[in-house]
């Protein structure tokens, strides 16, 4: 049976080599982050169970309790985490083709003239994706060690590179002119974009994001859950397409049957809401913050704090409150320490588009936001 070989190696060229090679043999590859500390590379390799590894010295070993692959598979890529553990997700060869077609057809993406940079980790779907996209479709692509703001501007004020994926830290810190077209993934958008970027929802689980500007990519169905057995959350996204993982790791499939009878769906665990062919996202459903009875969302709460020049980054979450049940919390980076904002503005921000009980009855000034290694904002961390 085809075996699963993890690569701990540096993006660059070696990594795509070491890629196309493991490919060419019918194997499949695991994708290490090489910044990991050596005890959580070896929890990752436990939940991955690789059967050899690849190191950064190019050198490969044989490892020990290792389990194949099935025919078809491609890429066992670790979840992030954020939530929880993370779990080893498959995806096939179909599913990297079908998500790189959908993706490349939405853009308008023409081999010819437009060109990728990846500075993403490779150890990540909006990373890896980018790489395997460019390999499906024949698109040139740059493959970076890692996001240099400086380097990355560089590379699209010169015309080398067209097309970038970033998270919204990193959009922050170059010039989007740089760029005819940047994919905007890994947590929910500023409230204000220029016009070349695209938003984009998605997790591990879809192979990348399936969801651009609020549409669904052709070929992707996007569904509410119903609170009914097996049919995902009352409330809850599912989404069901040809990109989609055939389980994970350990075997299982997490896809349900959906409102319309029919399997195939894969509960994402977000709340949302349709509209038409229209896909709004309000979050992760155990993000939701339930304060005096009340539901409260932490993005649009963050995006309207996010509009104050004093506020350099924010996430909200929550705490125990003998009255409320849980009480709204924003935690907050501020552009200037010693003229932090104080908690009057960040609840007249809020209260501007949003009810009342959405505004923060706490601020907490931090120096920085806790993250997983994709950038997203890590709100168990938080405290």
């Amino acid at each position: 049976m085809p075996e699963l070989v993890a690569l701990d190696l540096p993006a660059g060229r070696g990594f795509v080599d070491a890629l196309r090679a493991v490919w060419d043999t019918g194997d499949a590859v695991a994708p290490l982050d090489p910044r990991l500390p050596p005890a959580a590379a070896r929890e990752l390799l436990a939940v991955l169970a690789p059967t050899r590894l690849v190191r950064s010295d190019g050198a490969m070993i044989t490892l020990a309790g290792g389990e194949p692959v099935q025919d078809g598979d491609a890429v066992v890529i670790a979840t992030s985490g954020s939530m929880g553990a993370p779990r080893g997700v498959v995806l096939t060869h179909a599913a990297i083709e079908a998500s790189a077609r959908a993706t490349s057809s939405r853009l308008g993406v023409d081999p010819a003239r437009h060109h990728w940079l990846a500075c993403l980790p490779l150890a990540h779907i909006g990373g890896l994706s980018v790489l395997t996209r460019s390999l499906v479709t024949a698109t040139g692509c740059t493959v970076l060690p890692g996001f240099d703001a400086d380097a990355v501007e560089a590379i699209g004020r010169q015309g080398d590179a067209t097309h970038v994926s970033l998270v919204a830290t990193a959009l922050r810190r170059i010039d989007p002119k740089s760029f005819t077209c940047i994919l905007l993934g890994g947590a929910a958008p500023p409230a204000t974009l220029p016009p070349n970027v695209v938003t984009t929802y998605g997790m591990t689980e879809t192979g990348s994001g399936v969801v651009y500007d609020g549409l669904p990519l052709d070929g992707v169905e996007v569904a509410l859950g119903t609170g009914r057995p097996g049919e995902g959350r009352a409330g809850e996204l599912l989404v069901r397409g040809p990109m989609l993982l055939r389980a994970y790791r350990d075997g299982k499939d997490p896809r349900v049957r959906g409102p319309d009878g029919a399997g195939g769906w894969l509960p994402t665990g977000d709340g949302g809401r349709l509209d038409g062919p229209r896909v709004d996202v309000d979050g992760r459903l155990a993000e939701m913050i339930t304060t005096g009875g009340e539901k409260v969302w932490p993005v649009p709460v963050e995006q309207a704090i996010a509009t104050l020049p004093s506020v350099a980054e924010v996430a909200v979450w929550r705490r125990t409150d003998p009255e409320w049940g849980e009480r709204v919390v924003a935690w907050v980076v501020p552009a200037d320490p010693a003229a932090p904002p104080p908690l009057a503005s960040l609840v007249e921000a809020v209260r501007a588009t949003l009810p009342p009980w959405a505004a923060p009855k706490e601020l907490v000034l931090t120096e920085a936001l806790p993250r997983t290694a994709s950038g997203k904002v890590r709100r168990t961390g938080l405290s």
